[in-house]
Formats: C-alpha cells, structure tokens, sequence
C-alpha cells in the first residue's frame, strides 16, 4: 500500500476557506481549563498560541469548550470532540465546533477538545502529551455529569483524522492512566466516533505527517505498536462507528477497514460507512454525512427516540 505525505495544513485550509466563518467560542455555554493546576507533561518553553482560519498552534494550556443542548432534547449523552491536523494543527471550528453544534442540536452535551500537539519544546514525552489531555477530559466530565446534567455511563469520544488517532487511543488505552486520577475515575470511553481517521502508525497503513510529529522520525518499532491502535484492540474497547471515503488520498482508508476488521473479530460492536467519493475532509462537501451517524447513536439510545 502507498504510504502518503501529503501537506496536511494546506490541504485542511483549503478545504475550510470558506467554512470556518463563527468565531472560536460561537454559542459556547463556558470555556473550561482542562488542568486546575499545573500541565502535566509540560516544560517552560517560548510557545505561544496562535489560531489562524480557525486553526490553533501551540497550544499548551488545553480546554474544552462546552455546548450544551436544549433542556427539552437532551439525551444525557455527551461527547468529547478531537479536531484533527495532524498533529500539527488543531482544526478547531471546522472539523470542532460546527459538529458540536450538530450534536448539540440532536441533544448531545458537546465538548470541544483543544489539545496540546505533540512538541519536545513544550513536553519532555511529547508521544503520550496529546492521550494525557484526551484521558484528563474523559476524567473531568465524567467527575462532572451531575452538574452538567450528563449520565456518566454515556460519555463518548469523537475524533477526525489526526483527532480520530487520539480518540481512537483514548479507546484503547484507557487501562493505563497517563493523568493524575486518584480517584479511579473511569477512562473508558463509552463508545467512539471515527471520521476518515489515521490508525495505525504502521508503515504501510500510516499517514507520515502524523507518525513524525507524535513519534519522531526515527520512532522505535515498540513505539510504532504501541501507538498502532489496530494492535491495541481488545473485547473491552467500546462500540464504535467509523466512516471514510474510499478515495482519501491523505489518510488510506484501509485504516479504517483494518480496525473494523480487528473489532469485528473481538466482538466490539461496529458499525462503518465508506463512502465512494470525497476524498479526505469529505465532511465539508457532504452535508449530509452525519445521518447515519444520528441512525447509529439512536439504535444505541445514545439519542432519544
């Protein structure tokens, strides 16, 4: 299989041009600092953040950003949202807070993930900083379901691309806590929601861009496996719904079909849709992909009926 390259930030920004429109907290309920205290991982640097066209850089103090459904339609369900980029960029409005909006609308509490890239100027482990700030979301919205009106059982993670590599970890690695969680919160997403994601960190399943940037370009064979997630499935790893399109030219969509085809052989429940055509970041030129997702999460009472 061919093993792609492509420059992911020009690609992302030319498909988003003309999309990411809404300011960075458009319709936001509350903006929520992932750590109280100190960033763990995290070293003094000469970072600053930056966004851009919707896109954040730098990120070292990570947040979610909550939007919260009408009283009238909410499901008790929530979903923590991972942009994609990369592991570059963050591609926060486009890929972030227009499905959080959606799920919002269908009764979903939605959070929106900025999380730190993996950079040796800010982190001394940068390979696991973005799966500590995935795992410390789970943790905190979890510890506050009452108070967000979420049922703590219901809690899902959603990533895209680079972002469905990270959720995609979170959801098979959550056995081990790379956070402080004395408490013994539960890591375990409830089930997991992958758009055209990268997988593996397999040479010929990868999309390289995203292998360099978490692992280094000279990244050892156990990192590689560790971080190939098709590897990592066991019949604990929560439900799950993915969808590509067969003619991604970024992220090959065998990513997908490989660990449909390992969830299916552990018995997880999955359920994926490929589509013809689309190519990669299809979801801003189909708008109608996120029906059969909806179809999914009802069957699942993830939505109300």
């Amino acid at each position: 299989m061919k093993r792609f390259r492509l420059n992911y930030t020009c690609t992302v920004a030319a498909l988003a041009s003309g999309l990411l429109l809404a300011s960075l907290t458009a319709n936001a309920q509350e903006i929520i600092p992932l750590y109280t205290g100190a960033v763990p991982n995290s070293k003094a640097s000469d970072v600053q953040e930056s966004a851009e066209r919707g896109m954040f850089r730098g990120v070292t103090k990570p947040t979610l950003e909550y939007f919260k459904p009408a009283a009238d339609k909410a499901s008790g369900t929530a979903v923590i949202i991972i942009p994609g980029g990369g592991y570059s960029v963050v591609v926060y409005n486009g890929e972030g807070v227009g499905t959080a909006k959606a799920m919002a609308e269908k009764g979903i509490a939605a959070f929106v993930l900025k999380y730190r890239l993996p950079s040796d100027a800010i982190m001394p482990d940068k390979k696991i900083g973005p799966l500590q700030d995935a795992q410390q979301a789970i943790k905190l919205v979890r510890e506050n379901a009452a108070k967000w009106g979420i049922d703590p059982a219901k809690v899902g993670i959603m990533g895209f691309s680079a972002g469905g590599h990270l959720a995609s970890t979170a959801a098979t690695h959550f056995e081990k806590a790379y956070v402080d969680n004395t408490s013994n919160t539960s890591l375990r997403p409830d089930f997991q929601i992958l758009v055209y994601p990268v997988i593996s960190m397999r040479d010929s399943l990868t999309h390289g861009g995203s292998r360099d940037a978490l692992l280094g370009k000279n990244a050892s064979r156990q990192d590689v496996e560790l971080f190939s997630n098709e590897l990592q499935v066991r019949a604990n790893t929560p439900p799950t719904y993915l969808t590509h399109a067969a003619d991604d030219k970024l992220v090959d969509v065998d990513n997908s079909i490989m660990y449909f085809e390992t969830l299916r052989r552990q018995k997880v429940p999955v359920e994926m849709h490929v589509y013809p055509k689309g190519d990669h970041g299809f979801v801003f030129r189909h708008p109608g992909w996120m029906d059969p997702l909806f179809a999914w999460m009802k069957v699942n009472n993830w939505i109300n009926n």
